[in-house]
């Protein structure tokens, strides 16, 4: 059986991480970005796709932990005949990414085991491993095609396909391996110094956690969740992936399974207003400027998600030679819903934009300009069906919430030119955010059970209906928006208080059901908070906040009955909702 997907811990350095299981496997690990092939491909498979295994001969971990407000990992082992610390990091480096491993004795003596498989291409290619000299050290060097991975430190000797090692520590002694990535054609990038590595990856977290302005008592995982979220924002390009792994299942066993590696305009617009308000609005900038040059272009081929360097062609497919984790196939890479249109998302990128105006003020023309564009797309499509929030499968329809959305963007709109005195369209945005006023009200408002609708005439809801009131389109309070609430608490919320995000019959395009989505959960909460149902919304939050993993990470959903994590992981929108979450509770709480 795989390990838990809540038992991995993640480190990266805004390039791209690894995951690391609680027994010390590297399972998972992209070179040389979020979105590039993996060398560790356990997660999806088993050993013989690819793990780097670092850990104590016949010990256990009895705790682990970020290093305060960081990414650097320490995890401690009791042997047999002593205990060991191992911390785990990525230094976060101009070129290039690196792994550093440290295993410290802190009492008595223990035995390390390391064990290294390389399979490049997603566990599929074997590399050619050999042992090279360089500048005086001696490396393991694993090459195959473009790519190739550099070792130093006490050198693995091959077994089977495989490296495998053991060193003897006594009381503070310390063993540290180096693993590094680089082109095939290239030199080896040189290892870094590991303690002063250290010093310095510490001191950078540090110095970007020490902006984060939050208190309360949800505070640490409001702080933990912002790291996670900038961990996932690529340094050099400003680009935002949605999550680091690809096919980690919603319905273990099922085909619900997708490439999340990628910067969703949405998401990443999601998680620029959360970074903005906690006062991280270097971030935000530069994710600004990543949007102007991905949609840079014919505004016509707009799309919702692009590549972490701006890259529209993410064409899917699947990895036949992979069993998947948990035998959830088929294993993708690529996401087929990059030529889908979804409504929404013009106007989550409008209001974050709006957002980061408000704080910075106006920004450059092309900014606008861009902005306005953004509305000449929305118009040139007002009356085209969409695929929706939660990307269906199925038929296109006029989603209620992608509606709303739409008129967002044109409220924004409306709202540069009077508060900020920015040009633009007036006569046409002022028509068009009317024009949907009236048909929301119209067509996705169920008069009979005084509640939005998901789709135009339809009679279900789905737990984005949960986000107008974020878009100024209606209160929290409105009674459309109580008769909305106590229909998704009747149909979307489980025993346990967690919250599905539609009913999964079929029309999702999709076979079988998936467990709840923790953003909707948060949401609920957002809204309980918001509308002074402040004890409902903290038991939730606690609830929710009590199944972070032990080193505070959060997947796409939950399954409170099996009690395990699903989807994608650590997921940018789990953590961002946590973050507007607390941050609702903090408002009426003070």
């Amino acid at each position: 059986m795989p390990s838990p997907i809540e038992d991995y811990a993640w480190i990266g350095d805004q390039r791209t991480g690894a995951l690391i299981s609680r027994e010390g496997s590297i399972d998972w690990m992209c070179v040389p970005r979020f979105d590039s092939p993996a060398v560790f491909c356990a997660l999806l498979g088993d050993e013989t796709n690819g793990h780097w295994k670092v850990a104590i001969r016949d010990g256990r971990v009895v705790e682990r932990h970020y290093e305060g407000d960081t990414m650097v990992l320490r995890t401690h082992w009791e042997g047999p005949g002593g205990s060991a610390t191992v911390t785990d990091f990525m230094p976060v480096l101009e070129h290039g990414s690196q792994v550093v491993r440290t295993v410290t004795c802190t009492a008595g003596r223990v035995t390390v085991e390391q064990e290294l498989a390389l399979r490049f291409s997603y566990g599929s290619v074997v590399p050619w491993v050999r042992r090279v000299e360089h500048q005086g050290a001696t490396l393991l060097a694993a090459v195959a095609g473009a790519s190739q991975v550099h070792l130093s430190g006490p050198l693995p000797t091959p077994e089977d396909h495989r490296h495998t090692g053991s060193v003897e520590l006594g009381t503070d002694e310390s063993v540290c391996w180096v693993l590094t990535s680089s082109h095939s054609w290239q030199e080896p990038t040189a290892a870094v110094v590991p303690d002063q590595a250290l010093k310095e990856t510490i001191a950078r977290w540090r110095a970007w956690s020490a902006q984060v302005s939050t208190d309360g008592p949800y505070a640490p995982y409001v702080r933990r969740s912002l790291l996670v979220l900038n961990s996932l924002t690529h340094r050099e390009t400003g680009g935002i992936v949605a999550a680091p792994t690809t096919s980690l299942p919603e319905d273990f066993g099922g085909e619900r399974n997708w490439d999340y590696r990628f910067c969703w305009l949405r998401d990443a617009a999601l998680t620029l207003e959360a970074l903005l308000v906690h006062g991280l609005d270097g971030g935000a900038t530069a994710w600004r400027d990543w949007l102007l040059r991905a949609v840079a272009g014919d505004f016509e081929d707009l799309q919702i998600m692009y590549g972490v360097d701006g890259d529209r062609q993410l064409p899917e497919r699947e990895l036949d030679h992979l069993p998947g984790y948990a035998g959830s196939r088929p294993v993708r890479v690529g996401n087929g819903a990059v030529t889908q249109y979804q409504a929404d998302v013009i106007g989550e990128v409008m209001l974050a934009l709006a957002q980061l105006r408000d704080l910075s003020g106006p920004g450059d023309s092309f900014s606008w300009s861009l902005q306005r564009t953004l509305l000449r797309y929305l118009d040139i499509n007002f009356d085209t069906m969409d695929h929706g929030i939660w990307e269906m499968r199925g038929d296109p329809h006029y989603f209620t919430h992608g509606r709303v959305m739409m008129w967002a963007a044109f409220d924004q709109g409306l709202r540069a030119v009077a508060e900020h005195g920015l040009p633009g369209d007036v006569e046409l945005w002022e028509r068009r955010r009317a024009q949907l006023e009236a048909e929301i009200w119209e067509r996705g408002y169920d008069e009979k059970t005084s509640s939005f609708t998901q789709t135009y005439g339809g009679s279900t809801v789905d737990a984005s209906l949960l986000q107008l009131p974020h878009t100024g389109f209606v209160a929290h309070d409105h009674p459309a928006m109580v008769g909305t609430v106590r229909r998704i608490e009747a149909e979307l919320v489980d025993d346990h208080g967690f919250v599905r995000r539609y009913l999964t019959d079929g029309a999702d395009g999709l076979a079988g059901e998936e467990a709840p989505f923790l953003i909707c959960t948060f949401w609920l909460v957002e809204h309980y908070a918001h509308v002074g149902r402040v004890a409902e919304a903290t038991a939730l939050m606690d609830n929710l906040v009590s199944i972070t993993s032990e080193v505070g990470l959060l997947a796409e959903e939950y399954d409170p009955v099996k009690k395990r994590h699903a989807g994608n992981y650590p997921q940018a929108f789990s953590h961002l909702a946590l973050v507007r979450a607390a941050d609702a509770l903090a408002q009426v709480t003070g």
